[in-house]
C-alpha cells in the first residue's frame, strides 16, 4: 500500500507506492502541510484504484519521470497479447443458461432467467464475453446500487449479489473455454448486513392460536412449534406424516406451485411431533384426510401462501396489535421456543434443518440459556405444562356456569 512522505532535506512531499513489483518515488513540489497531505493522499488513492483495474498510466501522472520511460520501453517491446476470438456475451450466456438448467429447480431457472433479460444482457450482450474489463465490471455493479425496486428503494446487497452471481459464474466459465483471465477474478460479494431475527414469545404464540380463525388453527400450530420453512409445510403430504413414531418426514417442498425436492441434504430431515403438534395433525386429518396435502383448499390443492398471508396472517397481527412480521418469523419462533426450554443445540439443528449448530449460534445466540437436554422431551413438557392448565381452567369454568 503506497504512502505519502515527506524528504527531510527539502521538507517536500514524495509518492511511494509499488508498480508492477517495482517501488517507484516520485517528488512533487509540495511543502508538508495538512492540506497538501490531504490533496496528493486523494491522488494516491485513485493511483492505487487504477493499479488494481489494469488502467494505470504512468505517463500521464509523471510525464518527466524516468520510472514513467522505463515503463514505456517495456511496454513497447513486449510482445503484443494475443486477442482470442470469443462470441458476445448474449449468445454465451444463451448456452450457458441453456447448459445449467438440468441441475436447477424452476424457480431458480426463472430468477436467473429475470437476471439475463432485465440486467446482464442490456449491460453486456453486445460486447465480447472476452473483452469484458474487471472496470466495466464494477461500473455495472455500482449502477445497481442507484436501481430503485417495485417500492422504490435501491437494490440491497443481497439482491445485487444475486445478479452478479451469474455474471461470475458466465464469466469464469468462458475464461475457462476460451482460454482468458477472469475479469473477476479479486472481486469480492458486497457485504450482506446481518439482519436480527424477530421471533414470537410464547405468549404472543399461543394468542396466536386462541384467536386464529379455526380452519389455520392446526396450520399455525404446526408451523409455529416443528420450524418448517413455508414451502415446506405448503409441501407436506399425508404419506410423510407417521402418526405411529410422531414423526414428520420433510422430503419436498412447494416452491412457486412446483413440487421439488428439499433444496439440500440439511433440509431433507425428520421432525419429532410434540403433543399439540401431533394433536393438530390428528385433528387435520378429519378436515383433508382425504386429499393427497395436509393443508389444503376444499378441492384438494396446495394453499397459496400469499393469500394466506395477506388475507389471514397479516389481518390477525393488526387485530391483536402485534408488530407485523413475515411467517417466517414462525421458524425462528420454534427455535427460539426450543432454546429456551432448553434443548440440545444438536437436536434443535436436526430439527431446523441444519447440518451443524454454527448457524443455530450465529442467529440466535442472544436465546441461549444453559443448555442441557438432548432430545424433546423439554419443550414437551414446556408444551403439555401450558397447553393443560387451559384445559384445566376451560373444564372448571363449566362445572362451575
Amino acid at each position: 500500500m503506497g504512502r505519502i512522505v515527506t524528504r527531510p532535506e527539502t521538507g517536500k512531499l514524495f509518492f511511494d507506492f509499488r508498480y508492477r513489483s517495482k517501488r517507484c518515488r516520485e517528488q512533487t513540489a509540495l511543502d508538508d502541510t495538512p492540506a497538501n497531505r490531504r490533496k496528493l493522499e486523494t491522488i494516491l488513492k485513485k493511483i492505487e484504484a487504477e493499479i488494481t483495474l489494469g488502467s494505470f498510466e504512468y505517463a500521464r501522472y509523471f510525464p518527466g519521470s524516468s520510472n514513467a520511460r522505463k515503463f514505456s520501453e517495456a511496454d513497447a517491446i513486449r510482445a503484443p497479447v494475443k486477442q482470442h476470438a470469443t462470441p458476445l456475451f448474449s449468445d454465451f450466456a444463451d448456452t450457458w443458461f441453456a447448459e445449467m438448467q438440468a441441475q436447477w429447480r424452476r424457480s431458480h431457472i426463472d430468477t436467473v432467467a429475470t437476471t439475463l433479460r432485465a440486467h446482464l444482457k442490456p449491460a453486456f450482450g453486445e460486447k465480447g464475453v472476452g473483452s469484458i474489463t474487471k472496470a466495466e465490471i464494477l461500473s455495472f455493479r455500482s449502477q445497481l446500487a442507484k436501481v430503485r425496486n417495485g417500492k422504490d428503494k435501491p437494490l440491497s446487497a443481497e439482491r445485487i449479489n444475486h445478479i452478479m452471481t451469474p455474471l461470475r459464474m458466465i464469466l469464469n466459465e468462458a475464461a475457462d473455454r476460451f482460454e482468458f483471465t477472469s475479469p473477476y477474478l479479486g472481486i469480492k460479494s458486497i457485504k450482506v448486513p446481518r439482519t436480527d431475527v424477530a421471533p414470537f414469545t410464547f405468549d404472543e404464540v399461543k394468542q396466536i392460536l386462541e384467536t386464529i380463525r379455526p380452519d389455520f388453527k392446526n396450520y399455525y400450530t404446526v408451523r409455529f412449534l416443528t420450524g418448517m420453512r413455508t414451502g415446506e409445510i405448503d409441501g407436506l403430504q399425508w404419506q410423510y406424516v407417521d402418526f405411529e413414531r410422531r414423526q414428520i418426514l420433510v422430503r419436498q417442498a412447494l416452491v412457486k406451485d412446483e413440487l421439488v425436492y428439499t433444496k439440500n441434504d440439511g433440509s431433507f430431515r425428520t421432525i419429532d411431533m410434540s403433543g399439540p403438534v401431533f394433536e393438530a395433525l390428528q385433528s387435520q386429518r378429519q378436515a383433508t384426510g382425504e386429499f393427497e396435502y395436509v393443508f389444503c383448499t376444499r378441492n384438494g390443492k396446495p394453499m397459496a401462501h400469499r393469500n394466506i398471508t395477506q388475507r389471514v396472517w397479516y389481518p390477525l397481527l393488526r387485530h391483536l396489535g402485534l408488530r407485523k412480521r413475515r411467517p417466517y418469523q414462525t421458524r425462528h419462533t420454534a427455535a427460539t421456543l426450543w432454546l429456551a426450554s432448553g434443548e440440545a443445540p444438536e437436536w434443535i439443528a436436526r430439527q431446523m434443518g441444519h447440518t451443524t449448530t454454527e448457524m443455530l449460534f450465529r442467529v440466535y445466540s442472544r436465546y441461549v440459556p444453559n443448555l442441557t437436554r438432548r432430545d424433546g422431551s423439554a419443550m414437551e413438557r414446556l408444551l403439555m405444562n401450558e397447553f393443560h392448565q387451559d384445559s384445566q381452567t376451560e373444564v372448571q369454568e363449566n362445572e362451575h356456569a
